[in-house]
């Protein structure tokens, strides 16, 4: 085999005439008789081979031969192609005339084609992974993975990080999951735990003076997948001590728009804007709003006092509300309004009520119960003058918010209300420290519980569990929460409190957390931080929905891996070096 002199992309800048040796895969193949058309394609490209029988009988020969993912060597001159044959593509002005072919490796038909369309069956893609994975979107991907890991350690580091691994083989602590076990062979009957984070682990590292931590921390959770989830996933973990929160928010702002602009060439705009918890969920029905495009909910239960419209009043007189969003420019069918409305009951809502709004006037059956006065208020209230639709539901107040959420959702696709372009980025904080079991209704932590409540509201913790805020806080972008962080427990004392709300006895609390507990008795810093889905931000920043996508080998909404066949059972003989033996059915 000879040396390889050049990538197939760096051909495409090299001088005409240029003697070259390339090596990578075939990814088409012409045969027209005397002539030989191929491209050859690597990670950085894809060329054209002409192979001419007059000039090279014997490269001719081999060209015949040629399928589609070869592996070959083709040595040769680059030429330029004639003008009337030049594509508008990278390299496509010029191919290479070859002096010898060698094939370096056969390939039998593959499963599908390694082109720019995505299979359309999934499991076949990650069962042929590494054929997948040579398709150019997938390249691509992997590509921006790469960048984008790259320049987050470059750009911490300038701001004066350690990197710190921590363990993968750990302690079973509640993090919000199941865990993944595994048994211990030297210690029959105690196992270990593949950690859902490296929470107290870089609490640990505050306490131990560390400063300023990050990890792009492996994470693991036994939990029911969906597009956004796999049982293993990449986060970055960040911690810093004696900081503000707007100082971590200056850490976690910049990191973001140094990587999209270094990975995809976006300028994100700083600083990202703060929402309340309260807020968002009043204004957006959601704690992940997309602040991209308006119709934001509104109350518009003023607008409808002393209204004649009976389902209205009746909800008002017992103290409900009448809430809603505006969606300028929407007109929609009868079709579409039952649509709507099937939409809003199947997310838990009684009904919508529509008022059409044409040429400034309210038209349809809501009209008639709308004098001038309650449209003059409810312009007012939605803070919109132009035509549209007005979709309003009456009911509890809290419980219509949500309801709302998924349907300002919802129309902004059905109706192309504008959005902003690019990556819209904002915080949302000060979240409930617990919220109600839905089995229960016991107080469980929101997010985790180490996270520090609310100066303010810390005398709440015991006598009302339910209204204390945490310091916490999630970053959001176009509608998907990226991660959260908080500042953490770093008191001993507050810290039992809020386990014990959680229902665990002290002895309970010292035998799961009692090395944490007493790390802060030599001396624990105050300190924040956050995690950052990273497997999420990269499928945003490469456009695709699923972070099956960029994860190299994923696993199935099962939890299979079709390429290697993990999980699979083992044998008698390792179930009995761990002292473990599998129940009938197991």
């Amino acid at each position: 085999m000879q040396k390889r002199t050049h990538l197939v992309g760096e051909a495409f800048s090299v001088a005409p005439e240029t003697q070259v040796t390339l090596m990578g895969w075939v990814e088409r193949q012409r045969d027209l008789g005397s002539l030989v058309f191929f491209r050859l394609r690597d990670r950085w490209g894809s060329l054209q081979v002409r192979v001419n029988e007059g000039e090279n009988p014997g490269a001719h020969a081999v060209a015949r031969k040629l399928r589609a993912e070869f592996v070959v060597s083709v040595s040769g001159v680059i030429k330029l192609r004639p003008e009337d044959e030049r594509k508008d593509e990278p390299g496509g002005d010029r191919e290479l005339v070859p002096e010898s072919i060698e094939i370096l490796g056969e390939s039998k038909t593959p499963p599908f084609y390694i082109t720019d369309e995505t299979p359309s069956d999934d499991t076949l893609r990650m069962q042929y992974r590494y054929l997948d994975l040579r398709r150019p979107p997938m390249v691509r991907i992997m590509e921006i993975r790469h960048r984008a890991f790259f320049e987050l350690r470059r750009y911490l580091d300038g701001l004066g990080f350690w990197e710190i691994e921590t363990p993968i083989l750990t302690k079973s602590t509640p993090e919000g999951a199941r865990d993944y076990l595994v048994p211990s062979r030297v210690q029959p009957g105690r196992f270990y735990a593949l950690p859902q984070s490296p929470q107290l682990l870089k609490q640990t590292l505050m306490i131990a003076g560390t400063d300023r931590y990050f990890q792009l921390s492996r994470c693991f959770r036994d939990e029911d997948l969906r597009a956004d989830r796999q049982p293993e996933f990449t986060q970055l973990d960040l911690e810093m001590s004696f900081v503000t929160r707007d100082e971590l928010f200056e850490v976690g702002e910049g990191s973001m728009a140094h990587i999209f602009k270094e990975a995809i060439g976006v300028e994100v705009k700083l600083p990202f804007p703060v929402y309340t918890y309260a807020e968002v969920m009043s204004r957006f029905g959601t704690d992940k709003p997309d602040i991209r495009y308006g119709c934001e909910i509104r109350d518009f239960s003023g607008a409808f006092s002393g209204t004649e419209f009976r389902v209205f009043a009746s909800v008002l007189e017992a103290g409900g509300a009448v809430k809603g969003i505006f969606v300028p420019g929407a007109k929609p069918s009868r079709k579409e309004e039952d649509e709507l409305n099937a939409f809003v009951r199947k997310g838990g809502g009684g009904g919508l009520a529509l008022l059409r709004v044409q040429d400034g006037n309210p038209t349809g059956t809501l009209a008639k119960f709308v004098d001038e006065q309650h449209f003059k208020a409810l312009r007012e209230a939605a803070g919109e003058a132009g035509d549209g639709t007005f979709m309003l539901m009456a009911g509890e107040p809290d419980a219509l918010l949500p309801v709302l959420g998924q349907l300002r959702v919802h129309v902004a696709e059905a109706f192309s209300v504008p959005k902003a372009g690019g990556f819209q980025f904002c915080w949302v904080v000060d979240f409930p420290l617990y919220e109600p079991d839905e089995e229960t209704g016991e107080p469980v932590p929101m997010h985790h519980p180490f996270t520090s409540p609310l100066e303010e509201d810390i005398h709440l913790l015991e006598s009302d569990p339910l209204k204390v805020r945490a310091d916490s806080y999630d970053m959001v972008m176009n509608g998907v929460e990226l991660g959260s962080g908080s500042l953490r427990v770093f008191n001993p004392e507050l810290q039992r409190r809020i386990l014990r709300n959680l229902g665990m006895t002290d002895d309970v609390i010292t035998e799961r957390f009692g090395f944490l507990l007493k790390a802060y008795g030599y001396g624990g810093p105050p300190h924040r931080g956050f995690a950052l889905g990273l497997d999420r931000i990269i499928a945003l920043m490469a456009g695709t929905s699923s972070i099956r996508d960029v994860i190299v080998f994923p696993k199935t909404t099962s939890a299979q891996c079709p390429l290697t066949g993990a999980p699979s059972e083992v044998g008698d003989d390792q179930l009995a070096e761990l002292k473990l033996k599998l129940r009938d059915g197991g």
